[in-house]
């Protein structure tokens, strides 16, 4: 019998971490440049493993493998079969990422035999005055880029947006883009870990090596364009699904509760992911109740019919494709 399934998280040491994940949502790890938490993986060599309960140890992979529909929905098993579609983290930026961006479906697949990057940032904490890289401040083409690029002066040509809690973005595959420091954000994201980055702040590691770019790879992925729609303009109306991003990719809203709220999910044929990203929570399913807190993430199968969130106040992410 599935159930909702919580796994175990899987860190990742960064040159730009911190310890907020730790400090601030209570992860396991240890260290103090700990940048990703990995919450949902199947990335090979990353695989999740369910924490608890009957399925306690087994992969993610195993899961879908095991229990296909049941599991991911009819759907989502007919279109990805045994790939899990997304990856879900929460990435804590003490210091800027690099500048980069990610290929699309159709180049990752060719090059890296990966599905693309369209990501998805939720900033759950901002300290005052954090920026996003979104794209460029101007349309441009490759020849002009470059000159930056070689003139070294890619800062100039690249848009700066300042945030804070709530603010939410979805960055297409192809668009440059940096986290800035002081930002700590729920990310959910295709399954992918290729990166390509164009600019590193022309700084080094502790063995005095600075980090490798990717120049000529990343020519013709980037998109040249300046968009204005990186931002995503959403409401959070308490007790209702509010939509936030819809994307062939992936499906996410916010939902406000203040009390209690109950979903029903056995029309979605789709798996749930829930991200608990402000305030405790308990979430009942067919009678049976699960902690929910702050900074958690769970994963509700297909074939499960609904569930109830309970809490004083809370933001919850709802992640379906």
């Amino acid at each position: 019998m599935l159930y909702p399934m919580f796994f175990k998280p899987i860190s990742k040491e960064r040159l730009w971490g911190g310890r907020k994940l730790m400090d601030f949502l209570n992860k396991p790890f240890h260290g103090d440049q700990i940048g990703e938490s990995w919450e949902l993986s199947a990335v090979s060599g990353d695989e999740s493993v369910v924490l608890d309960g009957p399925l306690q140890g087994k992969s993610l992979n195993e899961l879908i493998e095991i229990y296909k529909a049941d599991l991911v929905g009819k759907s989502v098993y007919e279109r990805f079969g045994n790939d899990f579609p997304i990856l879900i983290k929460y990435i804590d930026a003490q210091k800027d990422l690099s500048v980069q961006l990610h290929p699309h479906d159709y180049l990752a697949k060719e090059r890296h035999n990966s599905f693309g990057k369209n990501e998805m940032w939720y900033i759950m904490d901002a300290d005052p005055g954090a920026q996003l890289i979104t794209g460029f401040s101007k349309d441009t083409d490759q020849n002009e880029y470059q000159q930056y690029l070689q003139n070294g002066q890619i800062e100039d040509l690249l848009h700066y947006e300042t945030v804070k809690r709530g603010d939410t973005f979805f960055i297409r595959t192809g668009t440059v883009h940096a986290i800035g420091a002081g930002i700590l954000l729920a990310e959910i994201q295709q399954t992918s870990d290729v990166t390509y980055r164009i600019f590193d702040w022309n700084r080094k590691d502790k063995d005095g090596n600075t980090r490798e770019l990717h120049t000529e790879q990343a020519l013709d992925a980037i998109d040249f364009v300046n968009r204005n729609d990186h931002k995503v303009v959403y409401t959070a109306e308490s007790n209702q699904r509010n939509l936030m991003v819809d994307s062939p990719y992936f499906t996410t809203e916010i939902v406000a509760v203040e009390g209690e709220m109950s979903i029903q999910t056995d029309q979605l044929d789709s798996f749930v992911i829930l991200m608990a990203v402000q305030g405790d929570n308990q979430i009942s399913v067919d009678g049976t109740i699960y902690d929910l807190p702050f900074g958690s993430t769970v994963l509700l199968p297909a074939c499960l019919t609904g569930f109830t969130i309970k809490t004083n106040q809370s933001e919850v992410l709802m992640v379906t494709i």
